[in-house]
């Protein structure tokens, strides 16, 4: 596995519990860089994504559920749903990755930890999010900036 993999995968686990049990994000975090243990700058990278994506997730899934509204949310398993989040969040929200790479890496979580369907349904999901980006984007940062974030 590629080190920004483990990286994302780290965060991914950490995203996933918090969701089912909602721990404390940050002992999570801890946790599971005792169990994956990453370079400084991995640990920082995978700490943006966990923190970037909490504070946003709400409004990740209500664009999710706008532009892919034939996959409701209440029934995308909870470990797609944030891999969805992790992958949009880093082009659509931070965009520090290019859209390409955030969807291939969001695939290969989805190969690694979802079920057989998953890779082609997170692929379809973030290709319909990737055709609205920019007006997306707009949404998403004028609803934060309403928020106050």
């Amino acid at each position: 596995m590629k080190q920004r993999t483990r990286a994302r995968s780290l965060a991914l686990q950490v995203l996933y519990e918090v969701d089912q049990s909602n721990h404390s994000p940050g002992t999570v975090f801890t946790q599971r860089l005792k169990e994956l243990p990453l370079s400084k700058e991995l640990q920082e990278f995978a700490h943006q994504i966990v923190f970037g994506v909490l504070p946003l997730a709400q409004e990740l899934d209500k664009v999710i559920a706008k532009y892919a509204p034939e996959w409701p949310l209440d029934q995308i398993a909870t470990i797609d749903r944030n891999i969805l989040r992790i992958a949009f969040w880093e082009f659509g929200v931070d965009q520090k990755t290019p859209v390409k790479v955030a969807i291939n890496e969001a695939v290969e979580l989805a190969k690694s930890y979802g079920s057989d369907a998953a890779p082609g349904f997170i692929n379809g999901v973030l290709g319909s999010l990737a055709k609205h980006k920019n007006d997306i984007i707009q949404s998403i940062q004028s609803t934060t900036k309403n928020k106050g974030t």
